[in-house]
């Protein structure tokens, strides 16, 4: 069949949907509800009676073509006929038109051999789909799939199963059958708009309904994957979970985003590879992810994030490797050995928490040691743009352009002739960033400082404790009054220059006064159990000094003292808490005054730490 005849067929089919469209709006729908609004029950069971065999035929022919044209989306005739037909009314005409359809495209393929360009386009995303699966299954399983998610018009699907081996009795009954739950919710959500026009169904209701039915159609769609579909590919990032957790995150942020990758040095790793990338922003999963594209990696994650009521099971089926946070951690280690072994990369971020003033944290951990036993590839990988996106200390999401790129790649080999020290300035080398200096954004906000003192606690000019504050654009201490100013780039117009400089001269005051320092608070406590299903509510006082950390809990049972050999760090978040392990459990800390000193807390840490460090360097 030629182009232009399969154009031709496109077009009147297109012009015979609109206008069987308009005429069923214009003659029955909009009719029918108005009576129905009106109370006149008796005469909205007229009119259809009256449109009979007409308005029954219409609902048919405009979901039997539609389906044909494919780009016209079939909801609109769906919900239509729910709103002006009994629910099994409604029902069997839409699914006699998707037969309809099904089986016209079913002879102009096979017969014509006619080709919907419309459809064509959408070969590409279930070609994909299919070949997401480890074992071949057949047209009509497929099919089923196909039919329960969004993403692929009916007629798409009918196009790419009428090229296939399938005989036309198996064909329409797995059309007839696959596509009742999207009938079902589009007639429910139409007959509930009804009941909501004619007032006996209340808004908030009408909303629910819609949510649930919506839910619902979800709930169905994951089943069937997990149970009949991809269950070979359950806890492997080739899980239906990991592709639905990361279609979601998409949805929610992937247009706020301008993202840009430098991915040459993907086509270079073969095998399974660790992939090493700096944290800018909560969402660098996300970042990475699209980054590694169809080389689907393993995150590593806090444990405590991926282990919560309701994600667990997730983040197991997807594949994410749970960590606790700046504590050893065979889980974790066997995780990971695991993966790459099934020949899965692995992603992970090794300064283990968010970055609070755009460059780097030191890696505490001794990731080189462990990187060297898993003898793979490794891949660093850098993220730009991102931290002034999302900051941790800031609510507001501003849209950046954000650049993530391989830097480079260090061999299995290469890496096993390293030392650790090598290794470990090799990769903090490689993910090292300064998005102050970066200027890759240029940001024109009225709110770019509010929330800034939830990490720059101190004034850098005068030194008082808790006197900054962000103002639209400023930042200003109210004890000396020195008051500096954003520019587009995220800088001050005066000295510091930057937040990693303002942080700088905040850290040197206070290792100036760390030989005296005792920090104490008054907390309110939540300790969450091995596997954090439950959690404890408790109150004590924490002790910090350079000695270590205390925690006195009104139940002295709950107490407990730790040296800094044991206290790698302590990670915080911003006005809320500082946290840590103890016993396998993790500690949430509240200060019951003065929430904005957790950052402080977490600082001094870091300063003995780096302290000790460098005792040890010298011996």
């Amino acid at each position: 069949m030629s182009k232009t005849t399969q154009r031709i067929i496109i077009g009147v089919s297109a012009a015979a949907v609109i206008t069987m469209l308009v005429f069923f709006m214009k003659d029955i729908m909009v009719p029918y509800i108005r009576m129905e609004l009106n109370n006149d029950i008796d005469g909205a069971k007229e009119l259809l009676v009256s449109k009979g065999l007409l308005g029954c035929l219409t609902v048919v022919l405009v979901e039997a073509l539609q389906m044909v044209v494919v780009f016209i989306p079939a909801e609109f005739i769906q919900i239509s006929s729910g709103l002006s037909y009994p629910f099994y009314l409604a029902l069997l005409l839409c699914d006699l038109g998707v037969c309809l359809g099904a089986s016209l495209i079913y002879l102009l393929v096979r017969v014509f051999s006619f080709n919907n360009d419309a459809a064509a386009k959408q070969e590409k995303l279930i070609e994909k789909i299919a070949s997401s699966q480890k074992k071949d299954r057949s047209t009509s399983l497929l099919m089923y799939l196909l039919f329960i998610m969004p993403l692929v018009p009916f007629g798409a699907i009918c196009y790419f199963a009428s090229g296939r081996r399938i005989k036309y009795g198996r064909y329409i009954l797995t059309v007839a059958t696959g596509v009742i739950p999207s009938i079902v919710t589009s007639n429910l959500m139409g007959a509930a708009t009804r009941y909501f026009i004619s007032n006996l169904l209340p808004l908030p209701v009408l909303i629910l309904i819609i949510v649930g039915l919506g839910a619902l159609l979800l709930a169905s769609l994951i089943f069937f994957l997990n149970k009949f579909y991809f269950k070979e590919n359950d806890r492997t990032p080739d899980s239906v979970i990991y592709t639905g957790i990361f279609r979601v995150v998409d949805i929610l942020i992937g247009k706020k985003q301008r993202l840009h990758f430098d991915d040459a040095l993907l086509k270079d790793l073969d095998g399974p590879f660790v992939a090493i990338c700096n944290h800018e922003s909560f969402y660098d999963f996300y970042y990475l992810n699209r980054f590694l594209g169809d080389k689907r990696a393993a995150f590593v994650a806090n444990r405590h994030i991926v282990t919560k009521p309701g994600l667990k099971k997730l983040a197991a089926k997807s594949a994410f490797i749970p960590k606790k946070l700046f504590v050893p951690d065979m889980v974790t280690a066997v995780g990971i050995r695991k993966m790459l072994r099934a020949g899965y990369p692995v992603a992970l971020f090794p300064e283990g928490r968010l970055s609070i003033t755009g460059s780097p944290y030191p890696i505490v951990d001794d990731s080189a040691g462990f990187l060297k036993k898993m003898k793979a590839d490794i891949l660093l990988v850098k993220i730009e743009g991102a931290y002034f996106a999302n900051p941790k200390w800031r609510r507001r999401f501003y849209r950046s352009d954000i650049n993530v790129s391989g830097v480079r790649i260090i061999k299995a080999e290469e890496a096993a002739q390293m030392t650790n020290e090598a290794l470990s300035a090799a990769i903090a080398e490689g993910i090292s960033y300064d998005e102050s200096k970066l200027g890759l954004n240029r940001y024109d906000k009225k709110d770019m400082a509010e929330g800034l003192e939830s990490i720059l606690y101190r004034c850098a000019h005068c030194g008082a404790l808790y006197t900054t504050k962000g103002v639209g654009r400023e930042f200003v201490c109210t004890e000396c009054g020195k008051k500096l100013t954003f520019d587009e780039y995220y800088r001050f117009d005066g000295e510091p220059h930057t937040i990693a400089e303002y942080y700088e001269r905040i850290k040197a005051m206070e290792a100036e006064e760390l030989d005296g320092l005792s920090l104490e608070a008054a907390v309110k406590t939540v300790i969450f159990s091995v596997k954090g299903r439950y959690r404890t509510h408790d109150r004590g006082v924490c002790r910090l000094t350079k000695e270590g950390f205390c925690y006195a809990s009104e139940d002295p049972e709950r107490s407990f003292s730790v040296g800094f050999d044991a206290l790698p760090a302590l990670p915080f978040s911003c006005n809320q808490e500082f946290e840590t392990y103890h016993d396998d459990k993790l500690y949430y800390f509240y200060p019951e005054e003065n929430r904005r000193q957790v950052v402080r807390w977490a600082l001094i840490v870091d300063l003995i730490k780096e302290k000790q460090d460098e005792q040890k360097a010298d011996e």
